[in-house]
């Protein structure tokens, strides 16, 4: 197949798991077409996000004594790599095969505000044993910072069932990151231990969401980066699973980065049209955004986003679905 240029986003058939009864079931939230992509009220749906997926705290950094402005987008911060970031961009499609494609795209020096010509790979590929795997590789020509995250809005029962609440979950965390009321991190981590956060062991999604819980009140929810539980820094750990008592489809997650934001949907408001005629709700998906924390560039104390010449950045996520 000769190079073409795709927009990257992720669609039906990329993540289908199985009811009970046999039928496979869409588990992916989206669009019918590429143009409503381009234009959603959700520009995230199964998008990556970069260069620096999450927060960035007024939309400021320092590098190398150098001080960088990014597009703010989100409150008084900078979301998601900015106004236009790699979610909204065109893609290279360099290689498929039966069960796998890889992507390539090249962000020019300065764009949205960053430095540095960075080169980004990324390998989607459908495996034998029913996962989606991810690996993201990145070289860059100058100092400067990365963080990349796949943003799909999963719903286990379904794309268009209205809620994720019955969702049950467990996550190999410990700590999770405080947030102030814009979604930045006061720095320090929290155990989970005696708060809602606690999904050391198994809850439902919407058990305690709503419970009297300052950082519940300011996501209207779980927005919050969770800090996987790892022996080493680069260990591709068992993240947690994730399962629909409706439809039994469970999905497994591991990942080389640090931290798993999870989102639960709060700020969706079913005002439009998608795939199959649904529409999206509030509460109407979770998200497992593995990748590095948030606002990592001014807290120097988290695992560092800084890619310099010479060195490539690695990273992968693994969702696997079974029943």
């Amino acid at each position: 197949m000769r190079n073409c240029r795709y927009q990257l986003r992720r669609k039906n058939c990329v993540a289908d798991g199985a009811r009970q009864n046999g039928h496979l079931t869409d588990v992916v939230l989206g669009h019918p077409t590429i143009d409503e992509y381009l234009t959603s009220q959700e520009p995230y749906f199964g998008a990556v996000c970069g260069r620096t997926a999450n927060r960035i705290a007024q939309g400021e950094f320092t590098l190398d004594e150098k001080k960088y402005n990014l597009a703010v987008n989100n409150g008084p911060n900078s979301l998601h790599g900015g106004t236009k970031g790699f979610n909204a961009v065109v893609w290279d499609v360099k290689n498929v095969s039966q069960n796998s494609i890889e992507l390539f795209y090249l962000s020019p020096d300065g764009e949205e505000g960053y430095p540095g010509n960075l080169s980004v790979t990324i390998i989607y590929t459908l495996t034998d044993d029913n996962a989606l795997d991810i690996v993201y590789r990145a070289v860059t020509d100058k100092t400067t910072i990365l963080n990349l995250t796949n943003h799909s809005y999963f719903n286990l029962s379904g794309e268009g069932d209205p809620y994720i609440g019955d969702h049950l979950l467990t996550l190999n965390a410990d700590t999770y990151l405080p947030t102030d009321a814009t979604a930045i991190p006061y720095g320090e981590a929290e155990t989970v231990t005696d708060t809602p956060m606690d999904f050391t062991v198994e809850h439902t999604i919407g058990e305690r969401i709503d419970d009297d819980f300052q950082q519940l009140h300011f996501g209207k929810g779980y927005d919050h980066t969770f800090i996987i539980n790892k022996n080493a820094e680069n260990e591709y750990a068992f993240v947690g699973v994730c399962q629909s008592p409706k439809t039994g489809i469970k999905m497994e997650m591991h990942t080389t980065e640090p931290g798993v934001q999870m989102y639960t949907g709060n700020w969706m408001t079913g005002n439009f049209t998608a795939k199959n005629g649904n529409t999206y709700p509030e509460r109407s998906a979770v998200c497992f955004e593995t990748q590095h924390f948030p606002d990592s560039i001014n807290k120097p104390e988290y695992p560092s986003v800084i890619l310099k010449p010479g060195e490539e950045f690695n990273s992968r996520t693994t969702y696997k679905f079974s029943i």
